[in-house]
């Protein structure tokens, strides 16, 4: 195995599996924003955005039968790349907004076939309980990833659209600067990535048919597999609705409920702050499952992820003008979500690695959990902007309230290891 520091390749490699995704989920809400299109619109199809990642299980077990992951990550990453600066080039043609949402498919299908290869790749190069440890390393660097694209980029879209008073030519030049940003990223992982020995193709060389049918087998045979279904399509029911309608309730003038806020605020509150917060979240939750195990920190998780969902709806109906108690009550709500959202991950890591760890489709299975997650994100996410226009502001919060209950309901039915993810010592005796 040629070794290398995980310092020097996970915090890099998750900052990039965060990039994309981000501008397909949210720096796309805030671009269409901008440019005119409406809260029903940006719901509707950047949620149908959710898709490459609800279906990736599809074709999840091709990055186990066939070739490295090592290889996969490399080549992705200058796939995504590429699809960046063409969604900059899209926005000058009079078709924009059909020709970026084609481009957006593109690099979700990139960025979700990256996620397979990434996340297998963590698995191989890490034992099982440094998987754990660095759970929020890597969480780490995927919020920094978030802060990147919801603060900076944001702001500076903001700013750009300020001096050239064109939020088209604005926007190119943000997704231009990505695309390059991505080039560095793959030539960088070429080098950094270590060569683990498990990294090799897991196909038996005979009927791939049959090795499909077999990973996905392997993943439904589990006992009480309905139990994790629910709680991987369940967990963050509220939040997928939430989180579509945050960035339009920020922008939207105070008349129509909004808090009216300019670009580079949200950048700031949201996309800053709020992203600061969401990472101190998972960093802590990290440590206290690293310490206590998954089971006895859960419940902890599952309250501070749904009920600081409060929040959003004292902004509704207070509308306050101060960015800092924007900003506060933003952080409040990010912090519980990151601490929470940690159980999340690590529940999939234990689901994809087995009773033992040694799953040998771990990769596959890891894809099979984020895809149900992703599929819990989309349905939810499809009818929110509808749902608000109906409801207003105010009723909409309330309602994502409300719709915490059956992610309450679904963590009542999991079952978890009692030691899973908690650190051992050098002797493998609980520390």
């Amino acid at each position: 195995m040629t070794t290398r520091n995980p310092w020097l390749w996970i915090p890099t490699l998750y900052f990039s599996q965060g990039i994309p995704y981000v501008v397909v989920m949210t720096l796309s809400v805030v671009m269409y924003k901008n440019l005119g299109v409406s809260n029903t619109e940006i719901a509707l199809y950047t949620s149908w955005l959710y898709l490459p990642w609800v279906i990736k299980p599809l074709w999840s077990p091709l990055v186990d039968l066939f070739g490295r992951k090592r290889i996969w990550i490399v080549g992705l990453q200058f796939v995504v790349g590429a699809a960046l600066a063409m969604v900059a080039l899209t926005l000058p043609a009079p078709n924009w907004f059909q020709l970026s949402l084609a481009v957006f498919w593109l690099m979700a299908f990139a960025s979700a076939t990256h996620d397979i290869a990434a996340d297998g790749f963590y698995m191989l190069a890490q034992s099982q309980n440094r998987q754990a440890a660095f759970v929020g390393v890597r969480s780490t660097f995927y919020r920094l990833a978030m802060i990147a694209g919801q603060g900076g980029l944001v702001v500076l879209a903001g700013s750009l659209n300020d001096h050239y008073g064109s939020a088209s030519q604005a926007w190119m030049v943000v997704m231009g600067l990505l695309g390059a940003m991505f080039a560095v990223a793959a030539l960088w992982h070429a080098f950094a990535l270590p060569k683990p020995e498990a990294d090799r193709p897991t196909g038996s060389g005979g009927n791939v048919v049959a090795d499909f049918v077999t990973v996905f087998a392997a993943f439904f045979r589990q006992p009480e597999v309905w139990r994790v279904l629910l709680f991987l399509l369940l967990y963050r029911f509220a939040e997928a609705q939430l989180l579509k309608l945050v960035t339009p309730f920020m922008l939207d003038p105070r008349d129509v409920g909004g808090l009216g806020l300019k670009t580079q605020d949200v950048g700031i509150a949201y996309g800053t702050v709020g992203i600061v917060a969401l990472t101190v979240g998972g960093l802590l939750g990290g440590w206290v499952i690293s310490r206590v195990s998954l089971k006895k920190a859960f419940w902890p998780l599952v309250l501070c992820m749904h009920v600081p969902n409060t929040v959003f709806v004292a902004l509704a109906v207070w509308q306050p003008t101060s960015l800092v108690l924007v900003s506060a009550a933003v952080a409040t709500e990010q912090f519980g979500y990151g601490f929470g959202f940690t159980a999340y991950m690590v529940y999939m890591l234990m689901i994809a690695g087995g009773p033992d760890g040694q799953n040998p489709h771990k990769t596959a299975h890891y894809a099979l959990c984020t895809g149900f997650m992703a599929l819990g994100m989309m349905l939810p996410g499809m009818w929110s902007g509808w749902l608000q226009d109906q409801l207003g502001y105010v009723n909409f919060f309330i309602w994502a309230c409300i719709a915490t209950l059956p992610s309450f309901a679904a963590a009542a039915l999991v079952r978890i290891d009692p030691g899973f993810g908690q650190k051992t010592d050098t002797d493998g005796a609980r520390s």
